[in-house]
């Protein structure tokens, strides 16, 4: 090799789609709706975080080939909302041959950053190993007092995603509508023929879905009515890719709870499983961020 340069993949410009305007939790509207967005301070709804996702897997292919599908992890910290009609773009370090780790990340057009992130396969650390690293015990909790670190959900969730299954009051639409306005598309997503695997995958920012969709099973104690937000979210295949149409199990445990200045967080791990619950596929870590100003009366409430 002639050069030791240093260099960087990036995607095309994509604007994404908001498709969380009717999302419902907790009996009330969610901060992708404009009216609730707006009265905490934000200009419009923000599309969901996991959207970005689905810009890197093109990206990331090209480094890795088929084994990002099969054991790929994505680490990201969210840093700025994009609202409908704002275009973003991913950008990919390119590592040293045989490295299985490098930085990803995206900005909008004009260079604002929407997220940071580590991209790997296999083992190995990841960007939120290192921030909750850093995390600082909470001094105050009220709406998430009652949580403790190493509490479980409830029960184990059997899920599955279809491709017309609507998937919920926490996502109001299904794949297909999802795959017809997904920025990156594939036919991997819709067509097993095509497929390596000879079944349609499930794209990664829809794992995501999968994921969270019957996360209310878990009965987290979390007070409310609260507004969340996803400030951290990782999604790692262990024995990827995650299949359309297949029944899979999910387990719930509460990893990590901090505390910053607007709100208070709780970190999240679910492992998801074979529809045995023997063999585990993947996995999400997410730090649900609940903004302290969306509860009322916080400011005056006791501590728990």
């Amino acid at each position: 090799m002639s050069f030791d340069t240093p260099l960087t993949l990036s995607g095309p410009l994509r604007q994404p789609r908001q498709m969380l305007a009717d999302q419902e939790y907790g009996g009330h509207t969610s901060i992708h709706d404009d009216a609730t967005a707006e009265r905490l301070g934000l200009r419009a709804g923000p599309i969901e975080g996991p959207t970005h996702f689905s810009l890197f897997p093109p990206l990331l292919e090209k480094i890795w080939g088929r084994a990002w599908f099969e054991r790929g992890c994505i680490s990201s910290h969210y840093l700025n909302m994009v609202v409908e009609g704002e275009a973003v773009r991913a950008f990919a370090d390119i590592p040293p041959e045989g490295a299985t780790s490098t930085r990803v990340w995206a900005e909008k057009e004009d260079g604002t950053p929407v997220l940071e992130a580590s991209a790997s396969i296999g083992p190995g650390e990841t960007l939120l190993d290192q921030r909750m690293r850093a995390l600082r015990p909470p001094e105050r909790l009220l709406i998430l007092a009652d949580l403790k670190v190493g509490m479980t959900g409830a029960v184990d969730e059997v899920v599955r995603m279809d491709a017309d299954q609507h998937m919920g009051n926490l996502y109001p639409f299904s794949l297909n509508q999802k795959l017809a306005a997904i920025t990156e598309t594939s036919p991997w997503y819709s067509d097993a023929a095509a497929s390596p695997w000879g079944r349609a995958i499930i794209p990664l920012e829809m794992v995501s879905v999968l994921a969270e969709y019957s996360s209310g099973a878990a009965r987290f104690p979390v007070k409310g009515p609260a507004v969340g937000l996803f400030a951290d979210q990782e999604i790692r295949m262990i024995d990827g890719p995650l299949f359309v149409a297949e029944d899979y199990l999910i387990r719930r445990e509460i990893v990590a709870i901090a505390e910053s200045r607007r709100t208070e967080s709780y970190w999240v791990r679910s492992r998801i499983y074979d529809a045995t619950g023997a063999v585990q596929k993947a996995e999400m870590l997410l730090n649900h961020a609940t903004l302290k100003d969306s509860y009322a009366g916080y400011a005056a409430a006791p501590a728990g």
